[in-house]
């Protein structure tokens, strides 16, 4: 079986250069012998349902009765979100059992750009559990934060001792494994703000690296590979290619350039306001990434549910916080909405009364909702 490498450059021949293997623990070694087979979309198991693009039924080589693989991707406060989700969610499409764990006091944790998640327990709960990969995401002060964790330290050096999977992506590898030493003698990468650091000699200015059982990354551009590069080491290279497939990752094509229909100036003499609705399966991948990237870009970002309840239940089994309900929302204006995608989520989208109406109402009066809205798989 080709590595992660071969993977990513059949299917996506820009990210060729991403992936560095180290020679003493080729991939194909881990990946040949993941149970798992590619996977596959049962449409005859889905009776009466539209099936989604995203959705799929993975299938095994083996008895099904084999456990499945489990992950630990620990969060605290200030980790970076779309690092934590983009990990959560691919694993989980490819078939992991993948448990969140807070290293703070309470489950919710507000992360570095203000995205607020839910855990689905406490690391302490997690301590004499045994994983498959442990992953950590990276983000500041989240990677101190995780750094200061006894429990998690001792989870993640027993993971090494034992010659099991583990990862790290961003501040992580400098921040958080230096410090426990589980380092040493590997090549790693980093954040470039992290890269000195690292010992100079072991450096690597890749964008994936893997050395031995260690494998790490550089930041949320490169979280996506990082992931498909643990599936296929959990699960081998059919599923991975499956799962990359599946999620779109690739190089940027014709398809990807933006063309304008009704040209318009676009222009503010204030903040601009953003509003996305979320709900029930919205694509968590798509939600995250929006509302980081805006608020990187110091955009005002309301996340709204049309759900009863601020917490949403987002796709692969993610949970969200959002800031207030769509009908507190509704009271404000607007230069854009957003909507993202998700089956699921954007049919109960489709059915919130509140967030079609004040687009009908407020179009007639000087404050129009928005003039413009971007749909992912929302159509």
């Amino acid at each position: 079986m080709e590595s992660v490498c071969s993977v990513l450059s059949f299917s996506y021949p820009k990210l060729t250069s991403m992936a560095t293997l180290h020679s003493s623990f080729p991939i194909k070694n881990v990946a040949s012998s993941g149970q798992r087979v590619a996977a596959t979309v049962k449409t005859s198991e889905i009776p009466n349902k539209t099936l989604n693009p995203f959705e799929v039924i993975l299938g095994t080589s083996t008895a099904a009765s084999l456990p499945p693989k489990k992950v630990l991707v620990p969060i605290g406060f200030g980790t970076e979100e779309m690092e934590a989700v983009i990990m959560v969610d691919v694993l989980r499409r490819a078939g992991a059992d993948v448990t969140v764990a807070s290293v703070e006091p309470q489950l919710q944790v507000e992360a570095s750009c203000g995205t607020k998640l839910v855990a689905d327990t406490s690391i302490s709960s997690c301590s004499d559990q045994i994983f498959d990969l442990v992953a950590l995401p990276g983000g500041m002060p989240g990677s101190v934060r995780l750094r200061d964790c006894e429990v998690l330290e001792k989870i993640t050096r027993q993971q090494a001792e034992k010659r099991r999977l583990y990862g790290a992506i961003c501040a992580a590898p400098a921040v958080t494994l230096l410090p426990w030493g589980l380092l040493r003698r590997k090549q790693t990468t980093c954040h470039p703000a992290f890269f000195d650091k690292l010992p100079t000699f072991w450096a690597v200015k890749s964008n994936i690296q893997v050395s031995g059982v260690l494998t790490t990354s550089r930041g949320p551009g490169t979280c996506f590979v990082f992931a498909l590069c643990l599936v296929e080491q959990l699960f081998g290279e059919s599923v991975a290619k499956e799962i990359g497939e599946l999620l779109l990752v690739g190089p940027a094509d014709d398809e990807s350039r933006k063309e304008e229909f009704n040209k318009i100036e676009w222009s503010f003499d204030h903040i601009p306001r953003v509003l996305i609705p979320v709900a029930n399966g919205s694509e968590v991948i798509e939600v995250v990434t929006i509302v980081d990237i805006l608020r990187r870009a110091k955009v005002d970002i309301t996340v709204a549910s049309v759900e009863k309840s601020v917490q949403i239940l987002a796709s692969q089994g993610t949970k969200i916080i959002a800031d207030k309900l769509i009908g507190v929302a509704a009271k404000s204006t607007y230069d854009l909405i957003v909507l993202p995608g998700g089956n699921a989520g954007a049919e109960r989208l489709s059915r919130s009364r509140i967030l079609k109406s004040p687009q009908r109402t407020r179009t007639s009066s000087k404050n129009v909702w928005s003039s413009m809205f971007l749909i992912s798989n929302s159509i």
